[in-house]
């Protein structure tokens, strides 16, 4: 028998939402390596920041367009993962606030594998501002957009049980037979008497 979970998605709808997820995931994750693995032509390459928020600082001082467009741009690279992370492992009964953290620090893995692989790519450099940066932006996703989408699939698939021949909570037209006469005034049916051949 098919159950309702109490995040509202029946057992059934699970597999195929963390599968929708995990492709989603992967495919993105894909996107991100050739984004940020890619060797720079570039002339000269800045040295190593191993400081936190050395670079952020410095981008905000500066104010101008392209640095705090840099800013925006590390915010933005890793933040659908808030989204995606979520939903390639979906558990709409577990707390936000658990979905969330395990969701960062996930993302914080990942950021961290992807800075240190940049140091071998030629043009790249170790920034640890840039994990800090990737970082927040999962967290701002996963905080902001992943509570509208596990409602949305709540919603979804908290109002269709698919028929599964047994017994589904309220009223339709695949409830089982009652087992007793219920015009009898709840007196059990009496079977007839056959008589006995000698």
């Amino acid at each position: 028998m098919q159950r309702l979970g109490r995040g509202g998605g029946t057992a059934a709808s699970a597999p195929r939402i963390r599968v929708a997820g995990l492709v989603l995931l992967i495919a993105y994750l894909a996107v991100v390596g050739w984004v940020a693995l890619r060797p720079l032509p570039v002339p000269w390459v800045a040295p190593a920041n191993l400081q936190p928020f050395a670079t952020i600082r410095s981008d905000l001082d500066d104010g101008s367009s392209d640095a705090l467009g840099g800013l925006l741009r590390g915010l933005a690279l890793l933040a659908p993962l808030g989204v995606l992370l979520p939903l390639a492992s979906w558990h709409p009964e577990r707390p936000l606030a658990v979905t969330c953290a395990r969701t960062v620090a996930s993302a914080a893995l990942i950021s961290s594998a992807i800075v240190l692989l940049q140091s071998g790519v030629p043009g790249r450099t170790v920034n640890v501002d840039a994990v800090v940066l990737n970082t927040a932006g999962v967290a701002v996703g996963c905080l902001l957009v992943f509570p509208l989408v596990r409602a949305w699939l709540r919603r979804r698939y908290g109002r269709h049980l698919p028929w599964n021949g047994g017994y589904t909570h309220g009223t339709g037209p695949h409830q089982p037979l009652p087992l007793t006469d219920e015009t009898a005034a709840g007196t059990p049916p009496r079977a007839a008497r056959v008589g006995i051949a000698p």
